[in-house]
């Protein structure tokens, strides 16, 4: 794939997944032409996906109140799963290291695996009563 063609479908992956912008800055990544630009609409992009899964976690950990044994399995799962995002994320972009894209990749990277985890929450916090796979209570 030409740089060009991967800058093109970099830029219509993130004005299809931001959910964080506003139309206008949905427009300006769509239009983004260079790796500045590129480099900001995947960092606004994982940093809106960051708040979102930071959000759906202290509702997870709200619905855990008082069992301090849930509340440090959660803990412990996040904290892994942050070190295993970052370690994939190097991994999978190993590629370009040491290229100008390598930012943007990582970035992309973390920011996917982020909004897999935000599915996953969004299960955790759904769950029916009596799911005996689900850890998180339901809500009251």
């Amino acid at each position: 794939m030409r740089l060009s063609d991967l800058m093109r479908t970099t830029v219509v992956g993130l004005a299809l997944l931001s959910t964080a912008g506003s139309a206008l800055a949905a427009a300006n990544c769509a239009n983004a032409s260079d790796e500045a630009a590129l480099n900001q609409c995947a960092s606004t992009s994982l940093k809106a996906s960051d708040g979102e899964l930071n959000t759906l976690y202290r509702q997870i950990q709200k619905r855990l109140n008082g069992d301090a044994d849930k509340t440090k399995l959660l803990v412990a799962a996040q904290r892994a799963w942050v070190t295993f995002r970052d370690a994939e994320c190097n991994f999978s972009s190993a590629g370009v290291t040491g290229g100008t894209l390598y930012p943007l990749a990582v970035t992309q990277c973390r920011d996917g695996l982020t909004k897999d985890r935000i599915k996953t929450f969004k299960t955790y916090l759904n769950c029916e009563e009596g799911d005996l796979s689900c850890s998180v209570p339901a809500a009251n």
